[in-house]
């Protein structure tokens, strides 16, 4: 069974900054893509920034410059560095895993006060 853990949510100032990780349980870590996707109330879940397996990346327009994803395949885990945060990337951040099968993590809050 696949299992990925999110961590490194929580309450910041705007220009502030957060590094969430992503801990796979699964081999297969390696060989998927991932992604990092946030959803914020009363809006659908949208896709923030994602890395290939050979780590390719590509991100949502507005987030780009300001966070980084990052994946480390030897210890099973990716990565979102989030800097220069705005009250409107408050949301839950999930990290997903995979393509025509794929993982979803339970979600952390990330908070950006004003």
């Amino acid at each position: 069974q696949v299992r990925l853990v999110e961590s490194g949510g929580g309450l910041v100032q705007a220009g502030g900054s957060l590094r969430l990780s992503c801990a796979a349980s699964t081999i297969i870590f390696s060989i998927n893509s991932m992604g990092w996707y946030r959803q914020a109330p009363g809006r659908q879940r949208e896709l923030v920034a994602a890395i290939t397996s050979g780590g390719s990346t590509n991100y949502a327009d507005s987030v780009k410059g300001r966070f980084t994803i990052s994946r480390d395949n030897a210890k099973k885990t990716g990565y979102l560095q989030m800097n220069s945060l705005k009250p409107e990337d408050t949301a839950v951040y999930y990290c997903m895993l995979g393509a025509s099968v794929v993982y979803w993590g339970q979600g952390t809050q990330v908070t950006v006060s004003s």
